[in-house]
């Protein structure tokens, strides 16, 4: 059986993924201002575009999770109501409903952070000066070259 305590368990965990959703959000606005200033300033370059694209789908994305967190804490909210008002199968129904809305929510989430690194490996091959980038162990060799140098 469901009590009041069900459902108000997802009070902070919903609350707390929204607050890291507006800060995402916050970030790629941020990140869209800049990146209008360059677009003006480097003659339209096609990396440019590129990041244009990747924001686009980035912030669709963020609206959905959070169209779908918001969901989640309405139907958290009305469960809770109707627990209140002794109507348990509408409760568990909407308390289950609740849990699906935040799966969905997190699951977006998790695409956005696959698109945001793709937005940065853009930025990367961008100031990239070579194609061929060293491996770990090159990296190395050469700091321990260039310290034995100095002693």
């Amino acid at each position: 059986m469901i009590t009041i305590t069900t459902p108000a368990l997802l009070f902070p965990a919903i609350s707390l993924i929204m607050l890291a959703y507006t800060n995402r959000f916050l970030a790629l606005a941020s990140l869209v201002r800049s990146l209008h200033a360059k677009y003006l300033e480097n003659n339209r370059s096609g990396v440019i575009h590129g990041q244009i694209k990747n924001l686009r789908y980035r912030l669709r994305l963020i609206k959905y999770m959070q169209a779908y967190g918001v969901l989640s804490f309405v139907a958290c909210v009305v469960c809770m109501l109707f627990i209140f008002l002794k109507w348990l199968f509408w409760a568990e129904l909407l308390f289950g409903l609740s849990l699906i809305f935040f799966t969905i929510s997190l699951i977006i989430s998790l695409i956005e952070i696959q698109k945001s690194t793709t937005a940065l490996e853009l930025e990367l091959s961008n100031m990239e000066e070579d194609k061929v980038s060293p491996s770990f162990v090159d990296y190395l060799k050469k700091k321990l070259d260039t310290k034995t140098k100095d002693v």
